[in-house]
């Protein structure tokens, strides 16, 4: 008797509380950090209200970079190349296409 690979469903496995997946957690933490330095230059101010709503904000939009996924539109070009994979991962290429200085043009040669 031969041993055969069984695929299982890990789609609930990788969570850490009921809504973050480690990728997400870990953006949301980045989020936070980058909105605690406006939370203490608004307390140094005395508004401490709006640096806390501010600190929220971008706890959102990290949330949202780590767990957001495009999604497959067939009437809207751009989503078609890039349905399915995660924001983070565009903004990675983004990030490494605007470092990388050169341009590649495609010509189409005629015969």
């Amino acid at each position: 008797m031969g041993t055969y690979y069984i695929p299982r469903n890990l789609k609930g496995e990788t969570r850490i509380f009921y809504i973050f997946t480690v990728k997400s957690l870990i953006s949301t933490v980045c989020g936070i950090l980058f909105g605690l330095i406006f939370l203490l230059i608004f307390n140094i101010i005395g508004l401490k209200m709006v640096g806390i709503i501010i600190t929220a904000v971008f706890a959102l939009i990290g949330y949202g970079i780590g767990a957001f996924k495009i999604p497959t539109i067939s009437g809207i070009q751009v989503t078609k190349k890039i349905g399915g994979e995660p924001l983070s991962e565009i903004i990675a290429r983004w990030i490494k296409f605007k470092k990388n200085k050169k341009m590649y043009v495609y010509t189409k040669e005629e015969k």
